[in-house]
């Protein structure tokens, strides 16, 4: 080849590389594309099909998919390159000439080129085609650089617009990820939440600040990407905080293994998908809480207003009950009252407190009120409470109190560990804070007019309630009996042992009375040392059985010791009367019982 050939070999390889050029820019063409067609320059130019391009595996960073030099046969292969060409026959791969390409990403090619040719090449000639080929690669690099900037962009502008379409953090999370997985697929990715969320769906976990990397808590606190890079690890990783204008959300945990090296490019690109993405969430997190903040308004509003209507005390518990149990998803819901340090189990609460288990998480509760004087909550109840099997592992209690005094408390159990979040916790004091109020009101309601229709000596009814009790009885009932008990010879034991004495037998004969009466009936005081019942739905035979029962008990139980005297008047719907002439026959039959004896029943006669 003489010098003439040997420039037209340099010029023809130069205007074919020029024609690529051209041809690319006209057409839609990948790099890989033209990598390809430059392959087939190479392979025109040393009139040879048997070439071979490689990569080395671990310096690489490009996006073209060719043969690999792995890490391990790497420093033979450089080592032997002592010029940008190689040629002989003992090449460290199949050939008998090699070119070292492209020093920044390393490319070895490889060729079997006739004996005869490969004579006629010049070391000049060799080098020039090492140097024109090095220029050819800025353009591809530019091109590889432009394709995959545009192809970048335009899956940030798509995610953009599904950011900005909703309000799920869950959907913005899968985005994201997706989005990653797509135009870097060989990185492995991880989200570090610093939000209560969890997405079983999605590779994510709760930032846990104690254990997190120097890296993971300077991109989280500072609000810039960091890359942790550790000896003898398999793996860099980046990490690139979900940031927001109101704060950072976590952090994105992005693994580049350890034969890649990320490129500037590449940072840039995932910092503001995280950024972008760190937005969308915050828009989102906003918008659960301004949801949340008005549903917890809605409740408390709504308790509130229930609680200061006029519901007995007994359905304003059992109200409250039922929100917390189904706004909080709790499995247990009870009210503890405290009356000198005693406490008394409020009517509303789940029946697991009344029994022996129930006790325990009480006791519990109690002493950490007597000892924090504040409100607590506690995710895990294993080891805290000495129970075997622990059927309510996680826990919030609340005290109740009203004008800087405690009432109780409010306490509130789900069966799984850390079931509650903090504002769950949050929530329950503000609802409880503003219940108190209404619970103490219902409560005191409830005092007041017990006090208003109860006698203040004995605890029975008074007389007033008696009398309208009977009444709306035999207005709507079937049936009733009625009995009016006088102490026997009570002015003896007046004059014998004194006023106070006296009392208090009275105080005996009506706490015997109220021993026998059941939920529906009513015992009162008539005046004096007159006592009555009234037992609603109930025979003329059982209304005597409990007289008799009572005659005799106040005989053997009373000190100092007394007898009654028992009259017994019954009405039906075939036998009616009113309030007026059922008191008559009672009266009348408990005259004629202690004019014959006392110590005894009478009953009225249907003629009476």
């Amino acid at each position: 080849m003489d010098s003439d050939d040997k420039i037209e070999w340099l010029v023809n390889y130069k205007a074919m590389l020029f024609q690529l050029i051209i041809q690319s820019q006209k057409s839609l063409i990948t790099p890989e594309q033209l990598v390809q067609e430059w392959l087939d320059v190479v392979s025109l130019l040393f009139k040879t099909n048997e070439l071979t391009l490689y990569r080395v595996e671990h310096l690489y960073s490009g996006c073209i998919d060719v043969e690999k030099i792995a890490r391990d046969e790497y420093d033979s292969v450089y080592q032997a390159f002592t010029a940008p060409f190689l040629k002989g026959e003992n090449l460290p791969k199949e050939g008998n000439i090699g070119f070292k390409l492209f020093d920044d990403n390393e490319l070895y090619l490889f060729l079997q080129v006739q004996d005869t040719l490969l004579e006629e090449f010049t070391d000049e000639q060799l080098s020039s085609f090492v140097q024109t080929t090095n220029e050819f690669s800025i353009f591809i690099k530019q091109m590889t650089f432009g394709t995959n900037n545009e192809k970048r962009y335009k899956e940030l502008f798509n995610v953009t617009e599904k950011f900005h379409s909703s309000l799920d953090i869950e959907y913005v999370l899968g985005e994201i990820l997706s989005t990653l997985e797509r135009v870097f697929p060989k990185y492995t990715y991880h989200f570090l939440l610093a939000i209560d969320d969890r997405y079983k769906e999605l590779p994510t976990e709760h930032f846990n600040f104690e254990r997190a990397s120097e890296e993971a808590m300077s991109a989280y606190i500072n609000g810039k990407v960091q890359l942790e890079q550790r000896q003898g690890r398999k793996a860099s990783i980046l990490y690139a905080p979900l940031m927001g204008k109101q704060g950072v959300y976590g952090v994105l945990q992005v693994k580049v293994p350890i034969e890649r090296q990320i490129l500037e490019s590449e940072k840039d690109f995932i910092r503001i998908l995280a950024n972008t993405g760190g937005s969308a969430i915050e828009k989102a997190k906003l918008y659960e809480q301004s949801r949340k903040l008005i549903a917890d308004l809605q409740l408390i509003n709504a308790t509130s207003h229930q609680l200061n209507s006029t519901l007995r005390f007994t359905d304003t518990t059992q109200y409250l009950n039922d929100q917390i149990a189904r706004f909080f998803q709790a499995s247990a819901v009870g009210f503890v009252f405290m009356d000198d340090e005693k406490m008394e189990i409020l009517p509303g609460s789940g029946g697991f407190f009344h029994e022996h288990e129930g006790q325990r998480y009480i006791e519990y509760a109690w002493k950490r009120i007597q000892k924090e004087k504040d409100s607590f909550f506690v995710g895990e109840l294993a080891g805290k409470i000495e129970e075997e099997h622990l059927l309510y592992r996680s826990l919030m209690v609340v005290p109740m109190v009203h004008g800087n005094v405690l009432k109780g408390f409010c306490i509130v159990l789900k069966q799984e560990a850390y079931g509650f979040t903090f504002d769950m916790y949050k929530l329950l004091q503000s609802l409880i804070h503003h219940s108190t109020l209404g619970l103490t009101n219902a409560m005191l309601r409830e005092e007041l007019e017990k006090l208003v229709i109860t006698d203040h000596l004995t605890k029975l009814f008074s007389r007033s309630y008696l009398d309208r009790s009977i009444s709306e009885s035999i207005a709507q009932d079937e049936e009733g009996t009625f009995l009016l008990i006088d102490i026997d010879d009570f002015k003896a034991v007046n004059d014998t042992y004194g006023h106070q004495t006296g009392d208090e037998t009275i105080i005996q004969v009506a706490q015997l009375i109220g021993k026998t009466t059941g939920e529906n009936d009513i015992a009162a005081r008539w005046g004096g040392e007159e006592l009555a019942i009234y037992f609603p739905e109930k025979s003329l035979e059982e209304g005597v059985a409990i007289a008799e029962q009572l005659v005799e008990s106040v005989a053997h139980s009373t000190n100092p010791k007394v007898t009654i005297s028992c009259g017994v008047a019954y009405w039906s719907k075939e036998q009616p009367s009113s309030v007026k002439v059922l008191f008559n026959q009672a009266d009348e039959a408990l005259y004629k019982a202690k004019k014959t004896g006392k110590n005894k029943v009478i009953i009225c006669s249907n003629d009476q």
